[in-house]
């Protein structure tokens, strides 16, 4: 998909998006405790394919300053109405695809992308743009999708599927990573992997990951 039909996709499901309930709340408020956690009162918060701004306005408050990006506008409309609701002031939004100028020559303390990786081509060079973006010992919050872990038949079941709705285009693009590529690939993009585990520890998982930028 180019970055036009990558857009109109979300925007086309934003609403539905927007109604939808999280699989594993459980998982879902344990990480979200955790990400706070790193987040100063002065830190510069980015997230990256924001979504529908739920996980943006919970935790904007911990932050300085929260900008949450994603490429749908459809998403982001959704995104505002929730920062008004809760009367963040702290809290914007910018529409933005990975690997583009929107964010050039801007460095944040936090760095987020929850369900991203997955669904982003090139993943070994979008991990290098995501790198810039955080400061030197700076932190990169995420949690993907892991498809292409094991052998569980849900995971083959996707994995089958998802070639024919991409082409009838009910689906985006979805790399089927292991975990064990993943980390290599966020650890060659300059990151110290400092905390990790599944949340949800299901087929396929999704893995959680907090990585701390290197210095130089």
């Amino acid at each position: 998909m180019t970055a036009q039909q990558t857009a109109r996709f979300w925007d086309k499901i934003a609403d539905g998006y927007a109604k939808s309930d999280i699989a594993d709340l459980a998982a879902y408020e344990y990480t979200l405790e955790r990400s706070a956690s790193y987040i100063g009162a002065q830190d510069e918060v980015l997230e990256l394919g924001c979504g529908t701004g739920m996980t943006a306005v919970r935790l904007a408050p911990h932050a300085g300053h929260f900008t949450g990006s994603d490429v749908s506008e459809g998403m982001l409309t959704h995104c505002r109405v929730r920062a008004a609701e809760a009367g963040l002031d702290n809290l914007d939004f910018t529409q933005a695809m990975v690997g583009d100028q929107t964010f050039q020559g801007r460095q944040f303390d936090v760095v987020m992308a929850h369900s991203l990786l997955h669904l982003l081509p090139d993943l070994d060079q979008r991990l290098d743009d995501i790198a810039a973006l955080v400061k030197p010992g700076g932190l990169f919050i995420s949690k993907t999708g892991c498809l292409g872990e094991g052998l569980s038949p849900k995971s083959l079941a996707i994995r089958a599927v998802l070639p024919l709705m991409r082409l009838l285009g009910k689906a985006p693009y979805v790399n089927s990573l292991s975990i064990t590529t993943l980390e290599r690939l966020v650890t060659a993009a300059g990151f110290e992997i400092i905390e990790a585990g599944n949340f949800p520890n299901g087929a396929p998982p999704v893995r959680y990951l907090v990585a701390r930028r290197r210095a130089g």
